[in-house]
């Protein structure tokens, strides 16, 4: 395998819970919801795998807060509208080469209807513009 086409290494948070106040109805910007997210991002780990020192990498609990920030604050209409703010933020703020964020809305507000889960998934690389 070439070091090109080696996967890239990433650090992946499951399954993390917010409760925000997103969506287009009223009722939902109003009442809010529950939502989940799943973030990753990707980076060379090779230094901390080797250094076993925190400032190595980049912290579970800091990639965390600023994911709370975006489902905790100020309200989007769409979902794909705050996944695009978690991936902003992500490549913002964080040394990391890519990010993909999957935002679950449980039990979306369709009348008549049982989905599970609505969910929008994106996938965004560090570019010129946000290094």
């Amino acid at each position: 395998m070439t070091e090109s086409s080696r996967l890239p290494d990433r650090i992946i948070l499951e399954g993390m819970q917010f409760y925000g106040f997103h969506g287009v109805n009223a009722e939902e910007r109003s009442l809010g919801q529950s939502y989940v997210v799943d973030l990753t991002v990707e980076m060379d780990l090779g230094v901390p795998g080797r250094s076993d020192h925190l400032e190595d990498t980049v912290s579970y609990t800091h990639l965390f807060r600023a994911v709370q920030k975006v489902l905790e604050g100020e309200s989007k209409n769409l979902l794909e509208a705050t996944a695009e703010a978690v991936a902003r933020m992500i490549l913002e703020e964080f040394p990391v080469d890519a990010v993909q964020v999957r935002v679950k809305k449980p039990r979306p507000p369709i009348k008549g209807s049982f989905i599970e889960n609505a969910v929008v998934e994106i996938y965004r690389v560090r570019d010129q513009n946000n290094s």
